[in-house]
């Protein structure tokens, strides 16, 4: 059935939530207390899986969903009977097993789902788990709601999608779903005889870090205590709420508005949880709390509106950990956590090894493997130049044929997608430097779909930003050059554009917010590559507004790009995607000397006069025809593991920013939920694999100036 929202509900909390926020280390439901209990509930519990299929080549041993699902389906056996049960706990058990959100996630294991005739194998897996509820994220829309209906209708078992404030009523296959009750404010679950109402909740301002489309995410609080409230006159008198909100902080706010609510699972801030004695995957450290800078001990505990302690738990991401929350009920109260709660790892090796679930290596495994390993040997182009993403000098510090090809990239498939996105076409592309990722000149000859994951690796979309004003579109490119000639991640590459920047004079200076707070005086000379001047002798020219294409990262302000939260929309790819349609498609499988030469083709110089445009802009393949733009569409909106942290966390009471994710303050541009390297990660993994990486890594040279090194990024 459809659930009627209101479309354009406020994207925020109660009022109340604008009152500073003070956490809350205790609260009134202890651990083992003397009360006895006459039934204890497990809630098994993951989020974040993010198509991380495959173990990382660094943590070998650890995680991978072969495994994930054999350790799952042991702890849910051993629940179930009252294995291990402690003190304090009911002789009758009874388990729960929900995952909060984020299924998937654009990337080379995710690809080997999209290769035709292949089944999603994200949803293969997601079956195997057999989950009793799962939480829509926010990257089950990157690529629009089709592909997530795609995966639900390839979910096999009993699961149910739960999401009390989304309407999905506009998309028809997403609305079909719901009619089959495969999406549902909540269901409940039956556990050793017991009624458990499982909630679901969803990030509100989710066009702005996705691509919904016509889903609707309305305001969170009121839609979700109303479903709680509905469960509990129906008799269901124990409700977890899964709910993926970006940030920990998020739910802990929530926790404060909501009655009812006995415990919550967060997913979307891979916050790591853990006791002192909880084992943990090498490498993994506790997420610090983002307002007290405490380790986030497990579970975290708010207190609700009438006094009583509501346990919130997170386990990590990547099918690293299966989350424990052990609690216990006397009738419907929460009496007390057990103190055996916490997050157990997924191990290949020591004491706590688990042999990876036969059916999952099979199906989903095994051939996963074999198309990763198989992106190091899938030539996609051919270049006749060496092309040049090393960093310093390089990518972060000027113009380079690499860069060049990458804001092509953006900039062609902002100009093909934008009919049906409803944006205008694009005329200039933005690329950050520091999102180009490969730091090393790679040589002339074969370009693989590994090597495009190796300059792309991050799950960044491509956005499309209509309309900026003249003045503003000089700001970002202030911006780009404001730290030169120092190495800074944001120095811009350009597409559609050249312009000149005079060192010498006065950089421009923002805050976190993208507010100017000294304007910058060097950029001197800006021309469209159709011969349009924006900025002659350091002075706008007076015109029709520019839409540009960057990368949503950028667009939401990353690098301190001075958006101001303009609106963008997604385009339906990653930057790395359309890196790979632009070799395959436009450039038709050759990057020629002549359109990328080695050191640029002046597209942004040092002086006072831009370069004058050839007639394709120094070897633009794709630049669009000058005219008046069409109406700008919706906005949305991730983010890229280089953002640097902010001071505080940004209050649910904000709909326009994303609270964050862990490697930084809960405020500005924070990382995209799916880990920092992701691309890079699997692309490892391949060489691992397939045996492959002396061949993969012998066409590479270590960069182009002297002494260039591998380096490890912030």
């Amino acid at each position: 059935m459809s659930r009627l929202v209101r479309a354009s509900a406020a994207l925020v909390l109660t009022s109340a939530l604008v009152v500073p926020f003070a956490p809350t280390a205790s609260a009134s439901v202890p651990a083992n207390p003397e009360d006895g209990a006459d039934f204890t509930l497990t809630i098994l519990h993951a989020n974040d899986p993010e198509s991380q299929l495959l173990p990382a080549p660094e943590q070998a041993g650890f995680g991978g969903a072969d495994r994930f699902t054999t350790l799952l389906h042991r702890l849910r056996e051993a629940e179930d009977s009252g294995t291990g049960a402690e003190e304090g706990e009911a002789d009758e058990h009874g388990v729960v097993t929900v995952n909060a959100g984020d299924m998937y996630l654009p990337g080379p294991e995710f690809a080997a789902s999209r290769e035709e005739g292949a089944p999603f194998y994200d949803a293969v897996a997601a079956g195997h788990a057999e989950y009793d509820a799962i939480s829509m994220g926010n990257h089950e829309f990157d690529f629009g709601p089709d592909v997530y209906a795609e995966f639900l209708e390839q979910l096999d078992g009993d699961t149910t999608v739960v999401a009390a404030n989304v309407d999905v009523s506009a998309e028809s296959r997403l609305a079909a779903l719901e009619e089959e009750g495969r999406i549902a404010p909540s269901t409940v679950v039956e556990a050793s005889g017991h009624e458990v109402g499982v909630v679901g909740a969803l990030y509100p301002p989710l066009d702005t870090i996705t691509s919904p489309r016509g889903v609707v995410v309305e305001d969170l609080v009121e839609p979700v205590q109303a479903e709680v409230d509905r469960l509990t006159e129906a008799g269901v008198d124990k409700v977890v709420l899964i709910s993926h909100l970006q940030n920990i902080a998020y739910e802990e706010r929530v926790a404060q508005e909501l009655t009812g609510v006995d415990a919550i699972v967060a997913g979307g801030g891979h916050e790591v949880m853990a006791g002192p004695d909880d084992a943990l995957v090498p490498g993994d450290e506790v997420t610090a709390h983002p307002e007290t800078g405490e380790p986030l001990a497990y579970p975290l505990m708010a207190t609700n509106p009438e006094g009583v302690g509501v346990p919130i738990v997170t386990a990590g991401s990547n099918y690293k950990y299966v989350g424990r929350l052990v609690v216990n009920f006397d009738g419907g109260d929460v009496v007390s956590v057990s103190d055996r709660s916490g997050p157990v790892r997924v191990s290949g090796t020591g004491e706590d090894a688990v042999e990876p679930h036969p059916e999952v290596a099979e199906q989903v495994t095994g051939p996963v493997s074999e198309y990763v390993a198989g992106l190091a040997e899938a030539e996609v182009a051919r270049s006749e130049v060496d092309l040049n993403g090393v960093r310093d000098p390089g990518v972060r510090t000027r113009e380079t044929n690499l860069g060049n090809l990458v804001a092509d990239a953006l900039l062609d498939t902002g100009v093909r997608n934008a009919d049906e996105y409803g944006v205008p076409a694009p005329r200039i592309g933005i690329q950050n430097g520091g999102g180009i990722r490969n730091s090393s000149v790679i040589p002339a000859g074969p370009l693989t779909s590994l090597d495009t994951y190796s300059i792309a690796p991050f799950a960044n979309q491509v956005a499309v930003v209509p309309e900026i004003p003249r003045s503003q579109v000089k700001e970002l490119l202030e911006q780009g050059v404001a730290a030169a000639p120092a190495a800074s991640g944001a120095f811009m590459q350009v597409a559609g554009v050249n312009f000149a920047y005079d060192l010498e004079r006065t950089a421009q200076v923002v805050d976190e917010e993208g507010v100017v707070l000294t304007p910058g005086e060097r950029v001197r000379n800006v021309v469209l590559h159709d011969g349009t001047v924006l900025v002659e002798d350091g002075e706008v020219v007076e015109g029709e507004p520019i839409t540009v294409v960057t990368n949503d990262f950028s667009a939401r302000g990353g690098d301190m790009y001075p958006f101001r939260g303009a609106d963008f929309t997604v385009v339906g790819a990653t930057y790395q995607g359309a890196l790979e349609n632009l070799l395959t498609g436009t450039l038709e499988g050759r990057v020629t000397e002549e359109a990328y030469p080695e050191g640029g083709s002046g597209r942004i110089v040092v002086g006072e006069q831009a370069t004058v445009p050839d007639g394709d802009g120094g070897g633009k393949p794709t630049d669009p025809p000058s005219g008046d733009p069409t109406d700008p569409a919706d906005p949305t909106d991730p983010a890229d593991p280089t953002a640097p942290p902010t001071a505080g966390p940004t209050a649910p009471t904000d709909p326009g920013k994303d609270p964050g994710k862990p490697g930084g303050d809960a405020g500005g541009p924070l990382p995209t939920t799916g880990g920092a390297l992701f691309g890079l990660v699997a692309a490892a993994a391949v060489a691992v694999a397939a045996g492959g990486a002396a061949l993969y890594l012998a066409r590479r040279r270590g960069g182009a100036a002297e002494g260039e090194a591998a380096e490890t990024d912030s």
